[in-house]
């Protein structure tokens, strides 16, 4: 199942973030530690290519710290882009934001030329918990749910130094698979887009090959790594009481289960994805979309050649030869 969720406010930001760029010196984009590759946004890379580039990996208290490193040192590695991990309730490293956009845009600063920075990233990812953060009051709305922030928001975070906010964004269609489900998992995506049964089977399959120990000392389940993924989720339901009549193992209940732990850091420091397993995601998603262009473009072209041929008026040549032929019939 294709995981999509764009709803009808993220095609206004696309455009605002468009009009936006052209006075931004510094763009810092947030991304969940525990997905890195899958909460970038290629969208906003198209947008915002001409300008550097600050990653932060936030969330990175809930994520795995060897991945977080090798994660950092993925994005450091990319001209005009530098990276950075970050817990946006600590106060002390939120401010390193405002000296790491300094060293990207070393001529902007002072009241001559403010610095001017755009926040971006997914919904979900914290930002409005961050901004809270950097300006030591509540500046924005915060909450637990995907596209709290709803318009672009300007907060002076110094006389000189400038951050304009914007809603959560995803783009109009994610073509890694996994993505989507890692997405999903990590509540980015509005719940009515996915179902929940399907992401925890394929956030347990996960698990079970990178984490079996943290699921097994979660749920209090032995042998983790040799189970499927749906004997697992049965095994969480069957610990955790989510049972229907009949001593039936209620499904959906326990995928909630295993879902809420994973987001609430529940079953321990996690990342989905490492730079290399998301470097084969994406190669193997290109090839599909690539695939399904092509095919588009065919059904299209013919579409088009089928219409000319319906619109062109038969020439007198045409029409002598059919008449000919009608006549050699009878």
């Amino acid at each position: 199942m294709a995981i999509q969720w764009f709803p009808g406010h993220m095609h206004l930001t696309r455009k605002a973030i468009g009009e936006r760029i052209k006075d931004i010196d510094v763009v810092i984009e947030l991304l969940d530690a525990r997905l890195p590759g899958s909460s970038a946004n290629p969208m906003l890379a198209e947008i915002t290519s001409a300008k550097p580039t600050l990653k932060v990996l936030n969330k990175q208290d809930l994520a795995d710290p060897a991945r977080t490193a090798l994660w950092l040192e993925h994005y450091n590695a990319q001209p005009g882009v530098r990276a950075l991990g970050l817990d946006a309730s600590m106060s002390t490293p939120a401010r390193a934001l405002v000296a790491a956009c300094h060293l990207l845009a070393p001529k902007r600063g002072g009241m001559a030329k403010p610095m001017r920075v755009l926040i971006c990233g997914i919904p979900n990812v914290g930002k409005s918990t961050l901004i809270n953060t950097l300006k030591g009051k509540r500046s924005a709305k915060t909450g637990d749910e995907a596209g709290v922030t709803k318009i672009e928001q300007r907060i002076t975070i110094a006389d000189d130094f400038y951050l304009y906010d914007t809603p959560g964004v995803l783009w109009p269609r994610i073509i890694v698979a996994k993505s989507g489900y890692n997405l999903a998992a990590s509540g980015a995506i509005g719940r009515n887009a996915f179902n929940e049964e399907e992401v925890a089977l394929e956030l347990l399959d996960y698990l079970r090959q990178h984490y079996p120990h943290e699921v097994e000392a979660r749920y209090k389940i032995e042998g983790v790594s040799s189970m499927s993924d749906e004997e697992i989720l049965g095994a969480i339901g069957k610990k955790r009481g989510a049972l229907q009549s009949g001593g039936r193992i209620n499904l959906q209940k326990a995928a909630e289960i295993a879902i809420y732990d994973f987001r609430a850091g529940s079953l321990g420091r996690i990342t989905l994805e490492t730079p290399d397993e998301f470097a084969q995601w994406l190669a193997v998603g290109q090839k599909i979309d690539a695939e399904r262009q092509i095919k588009k473009d065919g059904i299209e072209h013919a579409r088009l050649v089928r219409l000319k041929k319906i619109a062109r008026p038969a020439t007198r040549a045409e029409r002598d030869a059919a008449t000919q032929e009608d006549e050699a019939s009878d």
